[in-house]
């Protein structure tokens, strides 16, 4: 008999919480399902929804104890602190002087990167691109702002010139926000990540080697670079 499984999944639906029950149609299941509390089908996410409560959460591992295999890899989410990495210094953030108008990041958000000890270039790269963010939709809740705002928001970022790793760098930021600050993991089911461009190697010419070992004084290092060049050799077979 093949085994019934249930995935839980976060959703935001009209800015509230609510748990995503993902399953293979079954009779069982379908039955237990809509013995849960206030049982809803969203049509977008293509699954059925209840409110993301505590006491809904216990109910659903007591209700399928025994019949389905509760999967909830999406839903809690796991990783704690960088581990050896120093509590980055947030105090700088929490006191600029700020541009009349201007939103700041959360404290909440800033509270996160501090435990979860993230790198300070990281948190230089994660606060600019938030903040450059919720200044877009300055007078908007976040979490009233949905997928397709966002992904609208990343397209405006590609037509303006940025390159993928910063359009990259935006969604992270934002998915920090609401998957780790606000607790709930893999919200973006339909946002892509731009596609990283594969880059030809840059190759010397014949010139230009012979006129870099012409030009090493050091006997030890023009032999290194004949070494190279002759045994066709990478900077990583090194």
């Amino acid at each position: 008999m093949k085994t019934r499984q249930i995935t839980l999944k976060h959703l935001l639906i009209a800015g509230r919480k609510y748990i995503g029950l993902q399953f293979y149609p079954d009779k069982v299941v379908q039955a237990l399902v809509k013995e849960l509390p206030s049982p809803r089908w969203s049509e977008q996410y293509r699954m059925v929804f209840i409110p993301n409560t505590k006491e809904n959460v216990q109910l659903i591992f007591r209700r399928f104890k025994g019949v389905a295999w509760v999967n909830g890899q999406y839903f809690f989410r796991t990783g704690g602190a960088k581990k050896g990495n120093p509590f980055p210094d947030m105090e700088a953030y929490r006191h600029r002087k700020l541009s009349e108008g201007y939103r700041p990041c959360p404290e909440s958000y800033l509270e996160k990167l501090e435990l979860k000890r993230y790198a300070m270039n990281t948190v230089r790269t994660y606060v600019g691109c938030f903040e450059a963010f919720i200044n877009h939709f300055k007078d908007r809740e976040l979490l009233e702002i949905n997928e397709l705002e966002i992904r609208t928001y990343l397209q405006q970022l590609i037509r303006e010139g940025k390159s993928d790793s910063t359009v990259n760098q935006a969604l992270n930021s934002i998915k920090f926000y609401y998957e780790v600050v606000e607790g709930m993991p893999n919200r973006f089911y339909e946002i892509e990540r731009p596609h990283k461009k594969e880059r030809l190697p840059e190759v010397l010419s014949q010139e230009q080697v012979l006129s870099m070992i012409r030009k090493t004084r050091n006997l030890k290092h023009r032999y290194i670079i004949s070494l190279l060049y002759s045994a066709g050799l990478r900077r990583g077979s090194c």
